[in-house]
């Protein structure tokens, strides 16, 4: 024992106190998954005739491009899956406004750049374009200009599609305004460049499908690319579209089959069940390792406690969504963490056994055990790196959450096994050596 088992006990001692202080504040709510908390969910479907072929890549694109939206509403432990040939499963925990989630879903957000030439067209109409010269399912507005009443109503030509954005983001301007700005990609740059270098006070109206969002005239050379979008939205309307462009359209239209808003499938008294369950669990673990090993046991459940509250703190603090499965990750971390005090224990009897004296014991119990708890959880630590891809590239959220919690608690379990129980074994047994060696039944020997 030495000077630095009290500057670990210190830094121990905060580490653990922030943790507590996280679990305690309201500012860091835990986050519970769909069979925890309910949600919404919904079935996506294809929507093209019967006869057309709708190929592999393309629902899995859009799989993808969905993936992206759903993250960029902010909902953690989604679950967006192909089923069959042209259905595509979203499952959405604790979603607030499922309007918008909906929209954000099933949008193709087809952005055109129209030339109207003179022509200044209102936010709202809706128009046929060369991109979407197909029969328009909106109507004029009664006052609208007689050039757009005529029948059959007028096709204008498309400069740019969405497809040339390479980003788009919200902003606010300082009159509290949200717009959206934009940024080409290199190879639409020049093209809009010379587009708005010939086309100098004419209109370039921004057309989101087939209706208006802005008719701006152009006053300016546009050589770098970059834009705006402006018109009668507010933030999170602006904060929609901007998301809507920035994953692209999707290669495929998807009506929605069906929709359900679901509860928590485990149900209130379920969850209090396994928390029940778990906190007996841990009880018995923990008077186990009393039993078994004594004055050791003793110090290492209370770095065990430790363990649990830094979980929780870094579960709250990410965050991490718990589901159940994300919960059995933290349970078996659990068991490792005891089974690190376990290996550490028993090599430390084996050397009492041989006669060292107990300080020498308790170094040599933590050096020897320390391959084995490295080598272990290296391998636990692997195993879940290919879970986590498992889950990212499949889908499989349920696999994704158990990876996460349970990678999280091998690499806490490294630290409370190693540091946390070392320092407190040392302070506590190495100062008492002396006094403890004539009673090996307080260690468990």
């Amino acid at each position: 024992m030495d000077r630095k088992d009290f500057g670990w006990l210190a830094a121990i001692i905060l580490i653990v106190g922030t943790a507590v202080w996280i679990i305690q504040n309201s500012a860091y709510p835990v986050r519970r998954g769909l069979d925890l908390q309910g949600g919404l969910q919904v079935l996506l479907e294809a929507d093209v005739p019967a006869e057309e072929e709708v190929t592999a890549e393309q629902m899995n694109t859009s799989r993808q491009i969905i993936e992206q939206r759903v993250n960029a509403l902010g909902v953690s432990e989604s679950l967006v899956q192909t089923e069959g040939e042209r259905r595509i499963l979203v499952e959405l925990p604790g979603i607030d406004n499922p309007e918008d989630a909906l929209a954000l879903i099933q949008g193709t957000a087809l952005l055109e750049f129209v030339d109207t030439g003179s022509q200044s067209l209102l936010e709202g109409f809706c128009i046929r374009t060369t991109a979407n010269d197909g029969p328009s399912a909106c109507e004029y507005l009664p006052d609208s200009d007689e050039l757009l009443n005529e029948q059959p109503a007028p096709t204008f030509e498309t400069v740019l599609v969405g497809s040339a954005l390479r980003t788009a983001h919200t902003e606010t301007d300082q009159f509290g305004k949200s717009y959206i700005s934009f940024a080409l990609q290199p190879e639409a740059t020049d093209l809009f460049a010379d587009y708005t270098r010939t086309h100098q006070g004419q209109f370039l109206t921004i057309v989101l499908d087939k209706q208006v969002i802005s008719s701006p005239r152009i006053s300016a050379v546009i050589d770098d690319g970059r834009g705006t979008i402006t018109g009668q939205f507010d933030y999170e309307e602006a904060k929609l579209l901007a998301t809507q462009l920035r994953f692209g359209s999707l290669p495929v239209p998807l009506a929605i089959q069906s929709t359900r808003q679901i509860g928590a499938t485990l149900g209130e008294q379920s969850v209090n069940s396994s928390i029940q369950a778990g906190a007996i669990g841990l009880a018995v673990v923990l008077l186990f390792m009393l039993i078994y090993y004594r004055l050791p046991g003793f110090l290492a459940g209370i770095a065990l406690l430790g363990y649990a509250a830094l979980n929780m703190a870094v579960f709250k603090y990410i965050p991490v969504t718990l589901t159940l499965p994300a919960i059995t990750g933290f349970l078996i971390s659990t068991g490792m963490a005891v089974d690190a005090n376990i290996l550490v224990f028993e090599r430390m009897k084996e050397e009492l056994r041989h006669g060292r004296s107990l300080r020498e014991s308790i170094d040599i119990g933590f050096d020897r055990a320390w391959t084995s708890i490295r080598d272990s959880n290296i391998a636990t630590l692997v195993i879940s790196a290919i879970l986590l891809f498992f889950g990212q590239s499949f889908g499989a959220s349920a696999v994704k959450g158990f990876a996460i919690t349970l990678s999280i608690g091998v690499m806490i379990s490294m630290f409370t096994a190693i540091i946390v129980t070392r320092t407190l074994v040392r302070i506590v047994m190495g100062r008492n050596a002396e006094k403890l060696e004539g009673k090996k039944v307080l260690l468990g020997v």
